[in-house]
């Protein structure tokens, strides 16, 4: 049985919720036709569905496979909270940069 992150980021990526894991899954499925079919067979299904069953058991192949994915899987993932905020910075950035789901009160940043 996959461990629970891994259900979760299925669980994303059968959603597309989070854009920049779907991409970096898909990029490291590219070569592998198999792992690209459960991608696929995921993609709207519901969290608790075979699909998303069968694409945690792939990533869970991948991440043992490839130790490095696993921690730049799990590091995108830690930061991302699905259905809430997705924030993506690129190029160069100047001044502060904040990433918040509930905010209670406001921000003051000086």
């Amino acid at each position: 049985m996959p461990e629970p992150m891994l259900v979760s980021i299925a669980a994303s990526l059968a959603t597309r919720a989070v854009a920049g894991l779907y991409e970096l899954v898909r990029a490291k499925f590219a070569d592998d036709p198999v792992a690209t079919a459960a991608l696929a067979a995921a993609e709207g299904a519901a969290e608790d569905s075979p699909q998303v069953a069968a694409l945690s058991e792939t990533l869970e192949r991948a991440v043992q496979a490839d130790p490095a994915f696993g921690a730049e899987l799990r590091a995108h993932h830690a930061v991302t909270q699905t259905g809430r905020v997705n924030n993506q910075i690129s190029g160069t950035v100047h001044g502060t940069v904040v990433q918040a789901g509930d905010v209670t009160g406001g921000i003051n940043l000086k």
